[in-house]
């Protein structure tokens, strides 16, 4: 699963580094590598390890205004996006010929940032979708258009994108039960709230949310002159709140064995009644597919449900909604300050809306992705650095095999599969075998709403072609430029993309310890998902199959159960607790991870090598390595929602995982009584 949730983006200082006065026994400071000057020593390491190893630049390092978070991710994507956009601006400058990815990449991009324009147009490019919308008269028509905003924008075994605001979202993936061939899942959506609980937690400051989201609605109807009654406005949240009742649990969605549901097309009439099904699928360009999995079966009836309950006024002003809301970005400035307004600074507590240049390199992105990386990976990503990268993976997979052997609790048989899945493991490091072909794609210079319903579309048709074709397990799901790792249990791969192998993660200059306790600890993390709570429920060949004796998963589980009640322990706030069952999937791999990291530096030729680095010991500098890359200051308001509706714990208990390693305890001198303190059979290992 992916490391972050979300994009984020900060001005930081990258090197973690100090200067030569701040360093002990290394000469240069630039051969550091580790922030020394961010340590607080006035906290013990077995009191709060995050807090001591990042104590004094949390207290030295604001919060930038355009941002929700600082930290390290956010100081990487920032890196990235500059690159990024002198790529693009590069494109433009080389007068590339029309109709190719350079050309496609520069207008696509100075459409975007060409405001005046933008603002000129007004309404005009949403109007034709706003007149559809309108003219909804009757519940088959109704039908037909819902199918036709089917996008390909959710996933459910990659946790940052499990919710679309439209009704449903489509994902084309390999078959759980035959992972030879590609099939479509649907998920529940439609909502504007992050996710069902804004609706249905009746908390102050929920309550204080939906108040101002009733705010938002309104100030969109009259941007568009199109102005509601209170009473039309509480229909639509009404609405949205009964959809939001209709659906699955994050801790449900989770759950595999619950979302592999097979509907052939002829169930949907029986099972989920109310909505025009035909008219639906027609309108989505899938008529002829004769099998979906329906991923929330009681969110999809219910939805279905409300298709044919709730007057068609109200959808036709939702709907409007949605695609006011949706295309805000690509809208005049009033419709991207509104919706700012209400997504950045009341949802995430962020001041300042990022600068336009910044928000052109996120749509082209998202529109052109693979172009844009192949250009990315050409200047930035030296082929030494994919051979560095692969070495580690490699090392990381022969710690991990060694570890399943030393299990005491697991039987023969089930060490097999287990050894079987891992040696299948399929890792890409720095970006795809293959580039996506974009000669399908229009961009028209000038017509930036266009040019993002076109792009959207061209995405929705290259994964539907998809469907019933044979699986390709090279395939990447994040592009090079992107600042994550990810692992795609059905296809019991990985990716590892070009722009987190980088400093301060990856770094050729310092002590490999450095580099094991931060790439190490990810790359460890990612090969682990295939073998948590999760992913463990995948065999060696992507297929949704029980490989486990049932003692052994008895135990398995057993081990789980313990790491969501010590994580549920963790309180940010007074009136919020970690949920353990919903980030099991994250923690299991950061404590696995963690172990299989620290193992592999261990065996690693260089392990006896490295120096102490201003009076740190190897392991000292593993450890710290390890918690700094979790350095991490998060706006009240965002780390709230995550919480909620997020797979990963917030990045201080992710870096307190090292309570679970034992090697832990001696490097800092930890002792009984700490608040960090496990006794031995306390900790949780699971693998």
């Amino acid at each position: 699963m992916p490391r972050r949730f979300g994009l984020r983006a900060c001005a930081l200082t990258l090197a973690l580094v100090m200067t030569a006065a701040a360093v002990t026994s290394v000469t240069a400071a630039a051969e550091v590598g580790i922030d020394l000057q961010g340590i607080d020593h006035a906290v013990l390491p077995g009191n709060d390890f995050f807090a001591y190893a990042n104590g004094a630049w949390l207290a030295a390092t604001p919060i930038p205004a355009d941002r929700s978070d600082v930290g390290i991710d956010a100081a990487l994507i920032e890196k990235a996006d500059r690159e990024t956009q002198d790529l693009i601006q590069s494109a433009g400058r080389d007068a590339p010929p029309a109709g190719s990815d350079q050309r496609k990449i520069a207008d696509y991009f100075e459409s975007f940032m060409d405001e005046a324009r933008i603002d000129s147009l007004g309404l005009a490019p949403l109007e034709p979708t706003l007149r559809r919308i309108a003219a909804l008269r009757d519940r088959r028509a109704l039908a037909r258009y819902l199918g036709t905003t089917l996008r390909a924008d959710v996933d459910i075994l990659n946790a940052t994108s499990l919710d679309t605001d439209n009704i449903l979202g489509l994902w084309v993936a390999q078959d759980l039960d035959d992972p030879s061939h590609y099939v479509p899942f649907l998920l529940q959506g439609g909502l504007g709230l992050p996710s069902r609980d804004y609706y249905l937690d009746d908390a102050a400051n929920m309550r204080e949310i939906r108040a101002r989201y009733h705010d938002h609605i309104a100030a969109v109807f009259r941007l568009a002159k199109r102005p509601l009654t209170r009473a039309e406005i509480e229909a639509v949240y009404e609405l949205e709140h009964r959809i939001a009742t209709a659906h699955a649990t994050r801790e449900e969605t989770n759950d595999v064995r619950r979302g592999d549901n097979h509907w052939a097309r002829a169930d949907f009439e029986r099972l989920a009644p109310g909505m025009d099904w035909s008219a639906y699928f027609a309108g989505a360009g899938l008529a002829s597919q004769p099998q979906f999995v329906v991923w929330q079966p009681h969110a999809v009836a219910g939805i279905s449900a409300l298709v044919a309950s709730e007057p068609l006024a109200v959808w036709r002003n939702y709907l409007a909604l949605r695609a006011l809301d949706h295309y805000a970005p690509f809208l005049p400035s009033a419709f991207v300050n509104e919706r700012f307004g209400f997504y950045g600074k009341v949802l995430s507590g962020t001041p300042e809306l990022r600068a336009r240049w910044k928000r052109g390199v996120s749509v082209t992105n998202a529109a052109l992705g693979d172009a844009v990386g192949r250009l990315y990976v050409a200047r930035y990503f030296p082929p030494e650095e994919k051979r560095r990268a692969e070495a580690m993976v490699q090392n990381l997979l022969v710690a991990f095999a060694a570890r399943i052997d030393r299990l005491d609790w697991m039987t023969p048989a089930t060490k097999a599969e287990a050894k079987e899945k891992l040696a299948s493991l399929k890792v890409g490091v720095g970006y795809p075998d293959a580039w996506r072909d974009y000669s399908g794609l229009q961009v028209v210079r000038g017509d930036a709403f266009g040019n993002a319903q076109r792009a959207e579309q061209f995405r929705y048709e290259w994964n539907r072609a998809r469907l019933g074709q044979p699986v390709d397990r090279s395939e990447w799901v994040m592009t090079p430029q992107t600042v994550n790792a990810v692992n795609l249990p059905a296809l019991n791969a990985l990716n590892f993309p070009a722009a987190i192998l980088q400093p301060p993660y990856f770094d050729p200059t310092r002590p490999v310890a450095m580099d094991y306790g931060a790439i190490g600890a990810i790359m460890g993390h990612e090969i682990s998902h295939s073998f948590d709570d999760q992913g463990a429920l995948f065999d060696a060949h992507g297929r949704l199959r029980n490989w486990w004796t049932p003692d052994d998963f008895a135990h398995f589980k057993a081990s789980g159960a313990r790491l969501v009640a010590q994580y549920s322990a963790y309180k940010p706030f007074p009136d919020l607790a970690v949920n353990g069952k919903q980030t099991l999937s994250e923690n299991i791999a950061d404590v696995a991870g963690l172990n299989v990291a620290f193992d592999a530096f261990v065996r690693s030729a260089d392990h006896a090598k490295t120096p102490t680095v201003a009076g740190l010991s190897p392991e000292q500098q593993f450890f710290l390595s390890f918690a700094q890359s979790w350095r991490e200051k998060t706006r009240p308001q965002a780390l709230r929602e995550q919480i909620l509706a997020d797979g990963h714990s917030p990045s201080e208990y992710r870096a307190d995982t090292v309570r679970n390693v034992d090697a832990w305890y001696p490097a800092f001198d930890v002792k009984p009584g700490e608040s960090l303190y496990l006794a031995p059979d306390a900790r949780v290992r699971v693998w």
